[in-house]
Protein backbone atom coordinates (compact mmCIF):
# COMPACT_ATOMS: atom_id res chain seq x y z
CA UNK A 1 0.00 0.00 0.00
CA UNK A 2 2.81 2.40 0.78
CA UNK A 3 4.30 1.75 -2.67
CA UNK A 4 1.00 2.72 -4.26
CA UNK A 5 0.78 5.94 -2.23
CA UNK A 6 4.37 6.71 -3.15
CA UNK A 7 3.53 6.21 -6.81
CA UNK A 8 0.53 8.55 -6.49
CA UNK A 9 2.68 11.21 -4.81
CA UNK A 10 5.37 10.86 -7.47
CA UNK A 11 2.91 11.23 -10.38
CA UNK A 12 0.49 13.65 -8.75
CA UNK A 13 0.87 16.41 -11.41
CA UNK A 14 0.21 13.90 -14.21
CA UNK A 15 -2.82 12.51 -12.40
CA UNK A 16 -4.16 16.03 -11.88
CA UNK A 17 -3.81 16.79 -15.61
CA UNK A 18 -5.56 13.53 -16.48
CA UNK A 19 -8.38 14.47 -14.10
CA UNK A 20 -8.74 17.90 -15.68
CA UNK A 21 -8.68 16.36 -19.17
CA UNK A 22 -11.39 13.92 -18.13
CA UNK A 23 -13.64 16.70 -16.82
CA UNK A 24 -13.09 18.83 -19.94
CA UNK A 25 -13.99 15.88 -22.19
CA UNK A 26 -17.01 15.08 -20.04
CA UNK A 27 -18.34 18.60 -20.59
CA UNK A 28 -17.15 19.16 -24.19
CA UNK A 29 -18.12 15.85 -25.76
CA UNK A 30 -21.92 16.26 -25.59
CA UNK A 31 -21.52 19.74 -27.08
CA UNK A 32 -18.99 19.08 -29.87
CA UNK A 33 -19.84 15.53 -30.97
CA UNK A 34 -23.32 16.33 -32.35
CA UNK A 35 -21.95 19.34 -34.26
CA UNK A 36 -19.37 17.14 -35.96
CA UNK A 37 -21.94 14.48 -36.86
CA UNK A 38 -24.41 17.05 -38.18
CA UNK A 39 -21.80 18.67 -40.43
CA UNK A 40 -20.43 15.47 -41.97
CA UNK A 41 -21.18 15.07 -45.68
CA UNK A 42 -23.91 12.47 -46.27
CA UNK A 43 -21.51 10.17 -48.16
CA UNK A 44 -18.56 10.61 -45.79
CA UNK A 45 -18.29 6.91 -44.86
CA UNK A 46 -19.00 5.35 -48.26
CA UNK A 47 -16.52 7.25 -50.41
CA UNK A 48 -13.86 5.07 -52.02
CA UNK A 49 -11.18 7.39 -50.72
CA UNK A 50 -10.85 10.81 -49.18
CA UNK A 51 -9.40 13.82 -50.90
CA UNK A 52 -6.02 14.70 -49.41
CA UNK A 53 -6.59 17.69 -47.13
CA UNK A 54 -3.31 19.33 -48.06
CA UNK A 55 -4.50 19.86 -51.64
CA UNK A 56 -7.16 22.31 -50.44
CA UNK A 57 -4.89 24.46 -48.30
CA UNK A 58 -3.31 27.71 -49.39
CA UNK A 59 -0.41 27.75 -46.95
CA UNK A 60 1.41 24.39 -46.81
CA UNK A 61 3.56 25.38 -43.81
CA UNK A 62 0.48 26.26 -41.75
CA UNK A 63 -1.26 23.06 -42.85
CA UNK A 64 1.78 20.96 -41.90
CA UNK A 65 2.11 22.64 -38.50
CA UNK A 66 -1.59 22.15 -37.71
CA UNK A 67 -1.42 18.52 -38.83
CA UNK A 68 1.53 17.84 -36.52
CA UNK A 69 -0.20 19.55 -33.58
CA UNK A 70 -3.44 17.66 -34.29
CA UNK A 71 -1.64 14.30 -34.40
CA UNK A 72 0.28 15.01 -31.19
CA UNK A 73 -2.99 15.97 -29.48
CA UNK A 74 -4.67 12.81 -30.80
CA UNK A 75 -1.80 10.64 -29.56
CA UNK A 76 -1.94 12.32 -26.14
CA UNK A 77 -5.67 11.64 -25.93
CA UNK A 78 -5.11 8.00 -26.81
CA UNK A 79 -2.43 7.69 -24.12
CA UNK A 80 -4.58 9.53 -21.57
CA UNK A 81 -7.50 7.27 -22.48
CA UNK A 82 -5.39 4.19 -21.91
CA UNK A 83 -4.42 5.55 -18.51
CA UNK A 84 -8.06 6.38 -17.74
CA UNK A 85 -9.03 2.77 -18.34
CA UNK A 86 -7.47 2.03 -14.95
CA UNK A 87 -7.78 5.52 -13.43
CA UNK A 88 -10.95 7.53 -12.93
CA UNK A 89 -12.17 9.04 -16.18
CA UNK A 90 -13.71 8.26 -19.52
CA UNK A 91 -10.93 6.17 -21.00
CA UNK A 92 -12.78 4.61 -23.90
CA UNK A 93 -14.20 7.95 -24.95
CA UNK A 94 -10.77 9.59 -24.84
CA UNK A 95 -9.31 6.78 -26.96
CA UNK A 96 -12.08 7.12 -29.57
CA UNK A 97 -11.68 10.90 -29.74
CA UNK A 98 -7.90 10.50 -30.05
CA UNK A 99 -8.32 8.03 -32.90
CA UNK A 100 -10.73 10.35 -34.68
CA UNK A 101 -8.34 13.30 -34.39
CA UNK A 102 -5.09 11.56 -35.35
CA UNK A 103 -4.08 10.61 -38.88
CA UNK A 104 -2.62 7.15 -39.41
CA UNK A 105 -2.72 4.41 -42.05
CA UNK A 106 -5.89 2.34 -41.85
CA UNK A 107 -7.92 4.99 -40.04
CA UNK A 108 -10.55 5.17 -42.79
CA UNK A 109 -11.12 1.39 -42.62
CA UNK A 110 -11.47 1.52 -38.82
CA UNK A 111 -13.98 4.39 -39.04
CA UNK A 112 -16.03 2.52 -41.64
CA UNK A 113 -15.99 -0.66 -39.54
CA UNK A 114 -17.18 1.19 -36.42
CA UNK A 115 -19.92 3.07 -38.30
CA UNK A 116 -21.15 -0.12 -39.99
CA UNK A 117 -22.32 -1.41 -36.60
CA UNK A 118 -26.12 -0.95 -36.44
CA UNK A 119 -26.14 0.64 -32.97
CA UNK A 120 -23.55 3.24 -34.01
CA UNK A 121 -25.23 3.96 -37.34
CA UNK A 122 -28.64 4.37 -35.69
CA UNK A 123 -27.22 6.75 -33.09
CA UNK A 124 -25.47 8.91 -35.69
CA UNK A 125 -28.56 9.07 -37.90
CA UNK A 126 -30.75 9.87 -34.91
CA UNK A 127 -28.56 12.89 -34.14
CA UNK A 128 -28.76 14.01 -37.78
CA UNK A 129 -32.54 13.55 -38.01
CA UNK A 130 -33.09 15.71 -34.90
CA UNK A 131 -31.10 18.45 -36.65
CA UNK A 132 -33.15 18.07 -39.85
CA UNK A 133 -30.24 16.58 -41.84
CA UNK A 134 -30.33 13.64 -44.24
CA UNK A 135 -29.23 10.31 -42.87
CA UNK A 136 -25.65 9.21 -43.44
CA UNK A 137 -24.97 6.58 -46.05
CA UNK A 138 -23.65 3.66 -44.01
CA UNK A 139 -21.16 1.13 -45.45
CA UNK A 140 -22.22 -2.51 -45.33
CA UNK A 141 -20.54 -4.55 -42.62
CA UNK A 142 -17.99 -7.00 -44.02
Amino acid sequence: MSEFLGWINEYQPLLQWLGVASIVMLVATPLVFPLVIINLPRDYFVRDQRDPAHEHRRHPAVWLTLTIVKNIFGALLILAGLAMLVLPGQGLLAILIGISIANFPGKFAIERWIVSKPAVANTLNSIRSRAGKEQLEIPQEK
